[in-house]
């Protein structure tokens, strides 16, 4: 007779060592948890558009319900022949994604083994740490310098096993960019065993006339993989579509370690019409161009460190991140701590509406007061 046993002494062991990524908290949770009405929560920790998605996109989604009790398109022909356009490239050197995290995963399982390691920026995205571990390989993560890619590190950072070297740009959670002078410098020192992975999920909320041009790398059969989203500048974070541009070598391996209909019927006809909406990419860019100006200006009025951003997100120095964190709960509005990353003295915030800026200033205006006239109640009077 079998016993059957919930004992986990069967699993890999490896497993029990992973980290979980923090994702920000979803509204719902806030809500019921203060008793509000969903609507009345700010959420400004996951980097999403405040606009929301394009109106075009929101149309096909409405075309296509009635279509999805068929399977996807399991090539994604439509839109990679799209971006191939866009990127006056071949339809060949792209790969669509559940996200640009998936594509990560891919690149794990095509070039990672456990004699093999990693290097990447010190903070930057989580998940390259997550994906590493999942493959059980080592990581040299490399500090950043003025809160930017230390490309010089990075280099030195290489060993005889090192496979790929991942660089956030611009940088997830710092909000800065290295340039196309220091990225060609950086590739042409370059081992030639070594894959760049260009992960560019924000790079579109930039205006193309300062986005670094990596395209061209994939045009000359560089060992690189781009990888792009279109959760942010397009707005569809809840559909997960991304994709990655690569040689159509590199591609190919990644194709073949794909599960087959990983991306839904909804979010493909969602991020073809999304590509054709130029004006929402406009607004989206403005909006976050404002945002920033206005976040930069009243972090400097509160006499407040903050880190220069050129993407949807601004970094500030709050002195307890988690604590403020949970004070702006209070008032209903949701940025992230940044403890996971190394820096607990600081929060992420999220560019959103006017009016969601203001109101977030205003609340951390009310929380560092209050913590300014606790301290001064709690220090010995003096005689």
């Amino acid at each position: 007779m079998y016993c059957y046993s919930t004992s986990l002494n069967s699993m890999n062991p490896w497993i029990k060592k992973l980290p979980i990524y923090e994702p920000g908290r979803p509204i719902e949770d806030l809500a019921n948890e203060l008793g509000e009405d969903p609507r009345s929560i700010i959420k400004l920790a996951s980097n999403e558009n405040a606009l929301g998605p394009s109106p075009l996109s929101v149309e096909a989604i409405q075309r296509a319900l009635s279509t999805v009790h068929l399977y996807p398109d399991g090539g994604n022909c439509h839109l990679r022949e799209a971006l191939a356009e866009k990127h006056r490239l071949h339809p060949d050197q792209f790969l669509m994604g559940n996200g640009s995290n998936e594509m990560i995963e891919l690149v794990g399982h095509a070039y990672l083994d456990q004699a093999s390691n990693i290097v990447m920026g010190e903070p930057a995205f989580l998940v390259y740490k997550l994906v590493a571990a999942l493959f059980d390989v080592g990581v040299h993560a490399i500090p950043l310098k003025s809160f930017r890619h230390d490309l010089d590190g990075m280099l030195a950072g290489i060993d005889e096993k090192t496979k790929i070297v991942f660089i956030s740009n611009p940088n997830n959670p710092t909000g800065t960019m290295v340039n196309e002078e220091a990225i060609d410098e950086f590739m042409g020192q370059l081992p030639a065993h070594i894959l760049v992975v260009f992960d560019e999920a924000y790079i579109e909320l930039l205006s193309p006339n300062v986005q670094p041009n990596t395209i061209k790398y994939v045009q000359e059969g560089r060992r690189v993989c781009l990888l792009r989203t279109f959760s942010k500048t397009y707005g569809l974070a809840g559909l997960r579509i991304g994709y990655a541009i690569a040689p159509k070598e590199i591609i190919g391996l990644l194709s073949r370690v794909r599960q087959p209909f990983n991306v839904n019927t909804l979010a493909q006809v969602a991020a073809l019409a999304a590509l054709k909406d130029e004006d929402h990419v406009a607004r989206t860019r403005d909006l976050v161009s404002d945002g920033l100006k206005y976040y930069a200006a009243s972090f400097k009025k509160l006499k407040l460190a903050y880190v220069p951003s050129v993407t949807n997100f601004i970094l500030v120095n709050v002195g307890s991140g988690r604590e403020v964190f949970e004070a702006l709960q209070r008032q209903r509005i949701i940025v992230r701590p940044m403890d996971a990353y190394g820096l607990p003295e600081y929060v992420r915030i999220t560019v959103g509406t006017r009016d969601q800026n203001m109101k977030v200033i205003e609340a951390i205006k009310k929380t560092l007061n209050h913590k300014c006239l606790q301290l001064q109640a709690d220090s010995p009077r003096r005689k």
